[in-house]
């Protein structure tokens, strides 16, 4: 007994310590994405790079494979509690992903992702894709190096899938986003062809940023993100990270000219952070104080952005401080009025500013993209021209420069190629659970009309949050929706939805 309580010591700190790496690196990124000095930034990154490599060492040190080696021996095993349990799979896991990794060739590649993210700010910035595109070419060289070493079944891309939801195929998506695809379109017909227009002229007047700014953090502090475990800030493209459930930060993007930007990309990262926030305090330095999986993860941001943040009773409530925050520019606007302006359906060109409806078009379109630079079927040089396409296929518009076009998202830059999918995933595991949310709080709509937000933070800490790792995604919608995966509750909403704001009765 007393070496199986010292086993579990020894690898519960020797976890410990890999965390305390992964925290630090965590608050050097958060620096480098929006406070690091210009001419500091080559040499964070290759800081960020040394710790990265020092926990990929861990994960694969002969110390790691004695201890779970020992820890899984069934007489061992069977005595551990559901948190060691955990870790031990976790860890496992890691173990066997990244143990045939050279470390040099994985501390090269952090090194250039880290640097590929300075590169695409820049690149951005001045709409130059060329500036881009060596640092993108070399992160889908090493991406298929690793996908060689790991290996996969079926498609190449069901690896990279799997790091950020695991058990999906492009299989099971294939026939997914074809089915959604063709229920959007149909509905976005109807809508052009029907549809009463929304009146979205209060948005796009002038909005100071300091206004807006005070305005999202007082939305944020509402719906429940704690600002003592917390803060927000801008950067080039928003983004969440966390550090620990009390050190969860968001940044948000402002324009001047368009209420929407800051406010739903606030209430986006406040949804991931609100779950991370509200992790099992237990979990703290066992690697399983994080999100699920990234589909699980975008349930909770977009289920805040879109499913509460563009409701009815959501502007019913706030519509009066948004008056008084901005009273010159809201003159004469109502509740039904913004309601309905928020809600507007309009083919977009930036994925973040894209309708709930049109969201998922956005994705279907990378997705497809990242699945040919995977198998070669499309060079890095012929990207932004196959963008265009798409664009125009999918959506009917075309964007006339890089940054509004391949340039506008960061994932690629982070060699985050499997990511995009789980918007998608997420938007259906979003509506799932807020269908489960309705039947067991059928009153919920009404809190939210009061302003109280403590009933549905409380209902997702219990079903999701609080579990952080401990489960799989799977085994999380299950449990709290009574079903497996199901795409219809998704596609209910948007109908249900938009009939109601374009009047398509």
């Amino acid at each position: 007994m007393g070496n199986h309580k010292n086993a579990e010591e020894a690898f519960r700190a020797y976890v410990r310590k890999m965390a305390d790496y992964k925290e630090a690196n965590a608050v050097l990124s958060w620096d480098l994405m929006t406070g690091a000095p210009p001419k500091g930034k080559e040499q964070r990154a290759e800081v960020i790079g040394m710790l990265a490599t020092e926990f990929f060492k861990m994960s694969i040190a002969p110390e790691m494979q004695e201890m779970l080696a020992h820890l899984e021996e069934e007489d061992t095993y069977i005595g551990l509690d559901p948190v060691m349990k955990s870790m031990v799979r976790e860890m496992r896991k890691e173990y066997e992903k990244n143990k045939s990794i050279p470390a040099t060739l994985f501390q090269e590649y952090t090194i250039l992702t880290s640097k590929a993210q300075v590169a695409w700010e820049g690149a951005k910035q001045t709409s130059d894709f060329a500036a881009f595109r060596p640092y993108l070419e070399k992160i889908i060289n090493y991406l298929n190096q690793f996908i060689d070493i790991w290996g996969y079944e079926g498609h190449r891309y069901n690896t990279l899938l799997d790091k950020y939801e695991p058990g999906i195929t492009v299989e099971m998506i294939d026939p997914l986003f074809a089915d959604l695809r063709k229920k959007s379109v149909s509905l976005l017909e109807r809508i052009q062809e029907k549809g009463k227009a929304s009146n979205t002229a209060y948005l796009k007047k002038q909005y100071p940023a300091l206004e807006q700014r005070k305005f999202s953090e007082f939305v944020l502090q509402k719906i429940g993100y704690n600002f003592l475990a917390g803060r927000l800030d801008e950067s080039a493209h928003p983004f969440s990270i966390g550090l620990n459930p009390g050190d969860v930060r968001v940044t948000t993007r402002i324009h001047e000219r368009d209420l929407q930007m800051a406010l739903f990309s606030s209430i986006h990262e406040a949804g991931h952070a609100i779950y991370e926030q509200n992790i099992a305090p237990e979990l703290v330095g066992t690697l399983l104080s994080e999100g699920a999986s990234m589909g699980i993860h975008e349930s909770q941001s977009r289920f805040w952005e879109n499913i509460i943040g563009r409701s009815e009773a959501f502007w019913s409530y706030f519509y009066p401080n948004a008056a008084a925050a901005f009273p010159e520019q809201l003159a004469g606007a109502s509740v039904q009025t913004l309601y309905r302006a928020v809600n507007q359906v309009q083919p977009s060109l930036i994925r973040i500013e894209a309708d709930e409806l049109t969201y998922n078009l956005h994705i279907m379109l990378r997705y497809e993209l990242e699945k040919a630079l995977i198998t070669g079927d499309l060079q890095v040089a012929d990207l932004p021209g196959a963008w265009t396409e798409k664009m125009d296929d999918y959506l009917g518009i075309t964007p006339s420069d890089d940054a509004s076009g391949a340039l506008q998202d960061v994932h690629w830059s982070g060699g985050d190629f499997g990511y995009f999918p789980t918007y998608s995933l997420g938007n259906i595991y979003a509506a799932q659970l807020e269908a489960a949310l309705a039947r067991e709080l059928p009153d919920y709509k009404e809190a939210v009309r009061r302003g109280e937000f403590d009933m549905i933070t409380r209902w997702m800490t219990q079903h999701v949050h609080r579990h952080g790792k401990m489960l799989e995604p799977a085994e999380i919608i299950r449990s709290a929706t009574g079903e497996g995966i199901n795409a219809d509750y998704l596609t209910a909403y948007l109908e249900n939805k938009y009939t109601d704001v374009y009047e398509l009765f």
